[in-house]
């Protein structure tokens, strides 16, 4: 075993030397807030997608300081389309933090670096690897997937037994003084390499001692044991106008899109006829008896995230009248530009369909 990890490790090391050519602005780079603030982007976020994002946030803030004073409707405004917005919600919270605490100098140390919201083991390793070196080693799905397959493991790497074994792996095959090339070498060739599907296992250079390779595991590990469970919602948005104003409100609930600005909304068990919609108990619950005249009825919008499935209709309708609607705000449409909105609604917005066109 010992040969093994030795191997392991070597290996990996002369990869990243000769032929690691993965190229992206945030590798490499000294400064913990731009680290801190790629790998909070890149949190259930693809690369290709994050990286105009990281560009963008490090135009607009280029200092923990500048972010901590930021208006928080424009950072989420910034953020749109990312989805998973508690990540921005907790990354202005620590930004915050480090101005209040650490006088806009970043914490330097493992324990204070993961005391800050939002940051979880993973990123509290990359932090402290990658800015000051510290060795701690990082464990993403990269990692686990790397790991399962060159030794093969097929503890569930969800399950708790699972976490501790990798994770106490993790940090014996990290050579101490190297801790940031090794970590960044190692999620690389997860990513570059033993990709999770079509992995290059023909000019792998952990090939002659690959547990998988060599038993034909290489589809079944990593391991695990939970099924994700797909949830289907159906959001029918009211968008309801008078003269040129319409209806919003900020999401606050402990749900998805929290902190994000919407339309009336009616949340349905199903998809909805826009007729039986319009004559229910819901709406009429929040209309009462406003006369309105129907303008608009788009199609079927999608949404895909990890948990749950976003169907969402949007309704256009005339008010003859303002009314009170409940935890709604009646804003001029010539502001909505300036708000932050759920990828769902600014789909429809810059559709044909949208209000604003």
């Amino acid at each position: 075993m010992r040969a093994a990890r030795l191997f392991f490790t070597e290996k990996l090391l002369d990869w990243n030397l000769e032929m690691n050519n993965r190229s992206m602005p945030w590798k490499g780079e000294k400064d913990p807030y731009r680290i801190w603030l790629s790998e909070i982007i890149l949190q259930q976020t693809r690369v290709e997608q994050g990286w105009p994002y990281y560009e963008r946030f490090i135009a607009n803030y280029p200092t923990v300081s500048d972010l901590a004073a930021a208006n928080e409707e424009e950072v989420f405004r910034l953020w749109q389309g990312l989805g998973y917005y508690a990540r921005c919600k907790n990354m202005l919270a620590a930004a915050r933090e480090i101005q209040q605490t650490y006088h806009g100098q970043f914490p330097n140390t493992h324990d204070q670096i993961k005391a800050l919201k939002g940051i979880g083991p993973y990123t509290a390793a990359a932090i402290a690897s990658f800015a000051f070196n510290l060795p701690h080693a990082v464990l993403d799905g990269n990692v686990f997937r790397v790991l399962s397959r060159f030794f093969g493991i097929d503890t569930p790497i969800d399950s708790t037994a699972g976490k501790k074994e990798f994770a106490e792996l993790a940090q014996e095959l990290l050579p101490k003084d190297n801790a940031a090339t090794y970590n960044q070498a190692l999620m690389d060739f997860g990513a570059v390499v033993c990709k999770p599907q079509r992995p290059e296992c023909s000019s792998c250079p952990l090939q002659k001692k690959c547990v998988a390779y060599h038993q034909q595991l290489i589809s079944l590990l990593p391991v695990k044991t939970k099924k994700l469970q797909i949830k289907k919602r159906y959001f029918n948005y009211i968008i309801a106008s008078w003269k040129d104003k319409v209806y919003i409100r900020k999401r606050t609930a402990d749900d998805i899109w929290q902190n994000l600005h919407e339309f009336v909304l009616i949340e349905s068990k199903e998809a909805a006829d826009s007729t039986q919609l319009l004559s229910g108990t819901d709406f009429k619950e929040l209309f009462g008896t406003t006369v309105y005249e129907i303008t608009r009825i788009s199609k079927q919008f999608k949404q895909q995230l990890t948990h749950q499935t976003i169907h969402s209709q949007f309704i256009n309708i005339e008010l003859a009248q303002p009314t009170d609607i409940p935890g709604y705000q009646l804003t001029p449409t010539d502001t909505l530009d300036n708000l932050a909105f759920p990828k769902t609604i600014t789909t429809f917005l810059q559709s044909k369909t949208g209000l604003l066109l």
